[in-house]
C-alpha cells in the first residue's frame, strides 16, 4: 500500500460522491481537497467551528453545521462566490441533511419542535411539525423521488410521505409502534421498514399506503433490536439484537432463513478460519545497530512503540474469545450487535458484539455458516467493505490496518509517526482509504494483492 503524508484536520472528513474531491473541517475553515494530488482547490471560511460535513449527491455543493451558533452555511465549488446561511433562531438547528436532488435542506430544530425544508432554488421553505428524531427517522427512496418522515404527536407514531418534487404531503399513516427507533426504504423502494425502541422487539413492513405487510418479533421480555440493515442486493434484511444474535429475513417470504449466534466458546464443527492478531518482534541485524546520537533522535521516532509489529496467527478451534459481562444495574449495556455491514456483492456480512469488542464475525451468506473470526488486541472503532470487490478494511485505534478478504487476511503498518488510525472511509470508486487520527489524516492507495492465496497471514 502507498500512503500520503498526514494533513490536519479537527474534525469531519469526507470524500465527495463523485470520488473526486476531499473535505475537511479544519476549525472554522473548510478545505477542499483534490483527491488525486490532495491540493487545495476551495477554502472556505465558516462563522465558527465546523461540527458536521455533508456533500450534495451532485458533488456542487457541500453543507457545514455549525451547531454551537446553531447555523447551517452551504458552499457551493461550481461557484465560490456563492454563499448559503439557514438560520432557525431562537427554535435551533439539531441536525441536517440534503434532499437527493441537491438543491434542497433539510434541518431538524432542537427538542424536534419541527423539520424545515430549505429550497436552494428559491428561498421557499416547507415545515413537518414534530419529527421524531433529529438525526434519525427520515429515509429517501433510491430514486430521490419520496421521502418518508417519522413524527410523533398524541402519544403515537406516524409516517408522513413527502413528495420530494413540491414537498407536498401525500399521505400520513400511525404505526404499531411504542417508540418508534428508525426507518429505511427497501432498496426497491416498495416497502417501508421500521423498528422499534430496543424495549419492545418489533420490526413491521409497511407498504407506502400503509398496510402493515409483516410484524416479526423474534422473542419478548427482553432488550430488542439494536442495528437493522438491508443487503445492498435488496433480498435479505438482517436485524441485530441485544441477545447477541444476528437474524436474516428473505425479502420475498418475510420469513428468518438465517441465525447467527456470537458465542464466547467456538468449537468444531465450525470450520472458519479464526485469525488472532499478535506481537512480532521487529528482527534487527548487527549492521543497523548504531552507537551515535543520530539513531536515537532519527530512527527511534520511525520505529512502532515497543519495537513491534503484528501479524496474525492461523488459529484452530477450539477457542475461547474474550468477552466482556455488562453490569446488570446499568443502561445501555454494552452487548449486542453493534456494528453491522453487507459486502457489495452481498454475500457477505460482517458483525461485531459488543460485549466482544476486540472480535470481527465474517458470515458466509452463500453457505450460510460464520467464513472468519478476526480477533484484535485492542477494541474494533470502524470496519468498511471495499465498494468494488469483496475486501474488508478494519481499524481498532493503532498504528496498523487489517484487511479480509475469502482468501485470507493481513496486517498493514501505518508509516507515519505516531499515527493511529481512529476511523477510515472508502472513496466510492475504491481507489484509496481516507485514514483519520485524532488531529491529522491521510489518504492510502490500496490495490488488491496480486495473489490473494498468498495473503492467508502476512504483515506489510
Amino acid at each position: 500500500m502507498e500512503f500520503t503524508e498526514a494533513y490536519k484536520q479537527s474534525g469531519p472528513c469526507c470524500f465527495s460522491p463523485n470520488a473526486r474531491f476531499i473535505a475537511v473541517a479544519v476549525d472554522y475553515r473548510l478545505v477542499i481537497r483534490d483527491t488525486l494530488s490532495l491540493k487545495v482547490v476551495q477554502l472556505f471560511s465558516c462563522l465558527d467551528k465546523i461540527s458536521y460535513i455533508e456533500w450534495a449527491l451532485d458533488s456542487e455543493y457541500i453543507l457545514c453545521g455549525l451547531y454551537k451558533r446553531p447555523m447551517i452555511q452551504a458552499w457551493s465549488l461550481i461557484q465560490p462566490e456563492w454563499t448559503c446561511k439557514i438560520d432557525e433562531g431562537p427554535a435551533g438547528i439539531a441536525y441536517a441533511r440534503w434532499s437527493p436532488d441537491s438543491r434542497h435542506i433539510l434541518t431538524t430544530s432542537d427538542f424536534q419542535l419541527r423539520l424545515t425544508v430549505w429550497s436552494l432554488v428559491n428561498t421557499a421553505c416547507v415545515h413537518v411539525q414534530w419529527p421524531k428524531h433529529a438525526s434519525k427517522g427520515v429515509s429517501f427512496t433510491q430514486d430521490g423521488k419520496f421521502a418518508a418522515i417519522c413524527t410523533r404527536h398524541d402519544c403515537k407514531d406516524y409516517i408522513n410521505l413527502l413528495s420530494c418534487h413540491n414537498w407536498e404531503i401525500m399521505g400520513v399513516f400511525a404505526v404499531d409502534t411504542l417508540d418508534l427507533a428508525d426507518i429505511q426504504w427497501s432498496p426497491d423502494d416498495s416497502a417501508i421498514v421500521i423498528w422499534d425502541s430496543p424495549l419492545e422487539y418489533k420490526v413491521l413492513v409497511y407498504s407506502p399506503d400503509g398496510r402493515c405487510l409483516f410484524k416479526y418479533q423474534a422473542y419478548e421480555s427482553g432488550l430488542g433490536v439494536k442495528s437493522v440493515s438491508w443487503s445492498p442486493c435488496g433480498q435479505f434484511l438482517a436485524i441485530g439484537s441485544y441477545d447477541q444474535m444476528l437474524r436474516v429475513l428473505s425479502y420475498l417470504t418475510w420469513k428468518t432463513f438465517a441465525e447467527f449466534t456470537h458465542l464466547s466458546n467456538v468449537r468444531a464443527p465450525c470450520c472458519a478460519a479464526i485469525f488472532k492478531e499478535v506481537d512480532e518482534p521487529l528482527q534487527i541485524g548487527m549492521s543497523e545497530l548504531s552507537l551515535s546520537g543520530d539513531y536515537m533522535q532519527g530512527n527511534s521516532g520511525d520505529a512502532p512503540e515497543g519495537h513491534y509489529s503484528v501479524r496474525y496467527d492461523v488459529t484452530e478451534v477450539p477457542i475461547t474469545l474474550p468477552c466482556q459481562k455488562p453490569p446488570a444495574d446499568k443502561p445501555n449495556p454494552k452487548q449486542g450487535i453493534g456494528l453491522m455491514s453487507w459486502s457489495n456483492d452481498s454475500q457477505y456480512v460482517c458483525t461485531r458484539n459488543d460485549s466482544m469488542p476486540t472480535i470481527l464475525w465474517i458470515w458466509d451468506m452463500r453457505h450460510l455458516e460464520l467464513a472468519a473470526i478476526l480477533v484484535q488486541k485492542d477494541p474494533i472503532r470502524a470496519a468498511v467493505w471495499d465498494p468494488t470487490c469483496t475486501r474488508l478494511v478494519l481499524c481498532t485505534g493503532s498504528s496498523h490496518l487489517y484487511m479480509w478478504t475469502p482468501s485470507g487476511a493481513y496486517c498493514v503498518s501505518v508509516p507515519l509517526s505516531q499515527f493511529n488510525v481512529t476511523d477510515l472511509k472508502w472513496n466510492s470508486d475504491g481507489s484509496c482509504l481516507l485514514l483519520k487520527d485524532k488531529e491529522s489524516f491521510c489518504c492510502a492507495a490500496a490495490p488488491l494483492p496480486p495473489d490473494e492465496s498468498s495473503d492467508y497471514s502476512s504483515d506489510d
